[in-house]
């Protein structure tokens, strides 16, 4: 607890905890802004916030910006290795899993509260929008509350995805290009690719599509190639996986450093 608590003091005493709930508060506008401009308005028009398609389509459109806590959580453990505080820690503190596990606790935590924050906003501003146009919601309070729920979840997740994909690579912009090439490249040509596309629910976002159900990416592949839509996961089968990446990233984060020699 006690290592738990100096970790907690040393966050607090940083403006990351500031930032996070910044970004996490405008990350989740951005479904209120969807809502208010309307998916029936884009280019390609698609079902409108009154039908349940519609709206659950905007509220699933935040799972592509669960790249942000995943980058938190990487920049908030590469820091230590830049500016070299992670060996005064070790000074201090010298068993280093203890160190390590409570920065993950702390950083799961931060995850969980960007989670909570970007949801509450999201639903909030979905309301607002849906209000200020005059439409009833196609989606229930009950549905509602648990995709945004279901989303809290997934950033908590992505978090301790960024702390193990941090420790692992050390060096700041090495961490960020791994997080921000897997998000926005590596996995979308893995959807393009014929046979290897049906790995798609056993990856980090696809096990998170397959969480809140959210489609649109395969069916928008599929409409726009030849491809048949990667399949997707129970919502069940989605938590566990993402679980699973939780307990490996948390692994890495934790050995990784026991591991290796401070430069």
């Amino acid at each position: 607890m006690n290592a738990i608590h100096g970790e907690l003091i040393r966050l607090l005493a940083t403006r990351l905890p500031l930032w996070t709930l910044l970004a996490a508060a405008c990350t989740g506008s951005i479904t209120g802004l969807l809502a208010l401009i309307g998916p029936e308005n884009s280019t390609t028009p698609m079902p409108g916030i009154d039908t349940t398609q519609g709206a659950g389509l905007v509220v699933g459109l935040g799972a592509l910006m669960l790249f942000v806590p995943a980058l938190i959580g990487t920049v908030a453990i590469t820091s230590e290795y830049r500016h070299r505080t992670i060996g005064t820690t070790f000074l201090a503190v010298p068993r280093r899993g203890r160190v390590l596990g409570a920065k993950l606790a702390v950083y799961t935590v931060l995850g969980l509260l960007y989670g909570v924050v970007a949801s509450v906003t999201a639903g909030l501003t979905l309301i607002g929008a849906a209000a200020l146009r005059g439409v009833t919601l196609g989606l229930t309070t009950e549905q509602l509350v648990v995709m945004l729920g279901q989303l809290a979840v997934a950033s908590a997740v992505y978090m301790v995805l960024g702390v193990g994909i941090g420790a692992l690579a050390r060096h700041q912009l090495l961490a960020i290009g791994i997080v921000l090439g897997y998000f926005y490249f590596l996995e979308h040509v893995l959807m393009l690719i014929p046979g290897v596309n049906a790995l798609y629910p056993y990856l980090p976002g696809g096990a998170t599509a397959s969480l809140t159900r959210f489609t649109f990416l395969t069916d928008a592949i599929a409409e726009q190639t030849s491809l048949t839509a990667a399949p997707v996961a129970s919502p069940l089968m989605g938590a566990a996986i993402l679980v699973l990446y939780a307990l490996l990233a948390a692994a890495a984060a934790l050995l990784a450093p026991l591991r290796r020699d401070l430069r």
